[in-house]
């Protein structure tokens, strides 16, 4: 009964009407309303915070084999939320959420894995959870096949799994699939298919996109040459660090007339990220910190660009980070963005 108080029903929500049905069925032994009741206390929604009577609520329902609560009681472990703050703890309940199927807590345990090193239970995770549809996890495991970390190097794997994480407007999977076309690693070779995944990254701010689609203006390949645009990627690029992009962006000046450098530079400080993660096919669904790849062969400039499947530092945006002994994973907010949903 609780939660049709939460349908969309005329645009309104009846927290309050909601939250009394969730007791009177909590306290019947309802395992969903254990948990979502649970869930109103640890945000404070319409009633005032208690993360004690949260974890009470999230035990009795993840005692009864609640996927949701039990991935709860992980949260709460792994930041000591109302409970005494415990990695292991934390690991159970996530271990079992997992097992259930929770894509989330799939991920997270890939994560914890991978940082410890552990590739293939990294692996297992990050798989079952690619599997299900989720991005992050798709490019994690793209990734190892890369880098022939605990599976055989094999490029064209690699790219089917940034591929799918591409479509659903994954900014990192989408610059892997502009190097990928560029370089030939697994696919084909394609300058116009290079320029079009670079775009698309290069648009939602992704620095080592931006990079390589001033290469693309530059050079004049898979899109017509054009110096302006070049110089306003790299300038855009530069300004989140990159210091190749920097370089070559200063290189070009001296190619350009001041009426072309003006116009670059309006163009540049007028960009504006698109971070509404745009669908390229109908799937269902950070900025990013990576480093700057070593430059391939020389060419006029000393380099083509871009970078295949750099190392990424995984830090992604969100109202609340989750700790997991010394491993930061952050969950977003959005519904288009939320893959990782802080006790949905």
């Amino acid at each position: 009964m609780g939660k049709t108080y939460f349908n969309e029903k005329f645009g309104q929500q009846d927290d309050k009407t909601a939250i009394k049905w969730f007791a009177l069925a909590a306290e019947q032994g309802h395992a969903d309303a254990q948990n979502s009741l649970g869930k109103k206390y640890y945000h404070g929604q319409s009633i005032p915070q208690d993360y004690k009577t949260a974890i009470k609520w999230f035990k009795l329902a993840a005692g009864q084999g609640n996927a949701e609560a039990q991935f709860s009681l992980g949260v709460a472990y792994g930041k000591g939320h109302g409970v005494q703050k415990d990695d292991d703890k934390a690991a159970k309940w996530y271990r079992l959420a997992a097992e259930q199927g929770k894509v989330e807590a799939q991920y997270i345990l890939g994560f914890k894995y991978d940082v410890q090193q552990d590739d293939k239970t990294a692996i297992k995770w990050f798989r079952l959870a690619a599997e299900q549809g989720l991005a992050d996890a798709q490019v994690k495991l793209g990734n190892y096949y890369v880098d022939g970390r605990g599976v055989q190097q094999n490029d064209k794997t690699a790219v089917k799994w940034f591929k799918l994480a591409a479509e659903q407007g994954d900014a990192d999977a989408q610059s892997n699939m502009g190097t990928a076309y560029e370089r030939g690693y697994g696919v084909p070779k394609d300058n116009g298919k290079a320029a079009k995944w670079f775009r698309l990254a290069a648009e939602q701010g992704n620095a080592i996109a931006q990079y390589s689609l001033g290469h693309i203006y530059y050079e004049g390949k898979g899109a017509p040459q054009d110096y302006i645009r070049a110089h306003m990627w790299w300038n855009i690029s530069a300004s989140q660090g990159n210091i190749d992009a920097r370089n070559f962006r200063d290189i070009i000046i001296k190619e350009m007339s001041p009426t072309q450098l003006e116009t670059a530079q309006k163009l540049a400080s007028s960009f504006i990220p698109n971070k509404t993660r745009p669908i390229v096919t109908a799937r269902k669904s950070p900025p990013q910190v990576k480093k700057i790849p070593e430059p391939p062969p020389p060419t006029r400039f000393g380099s083509t660009g871009s970078g295949f499947f750099c190392l990424q530092v995984w830090v992604i945006s969100s109202p609340t980070n989750m700790l997991f002994g010394a491993v930061a994973v952050s969950l977003w907010e959005t519904t288009q963005r939320c893959r990782l949903p802080l006790l949905s």
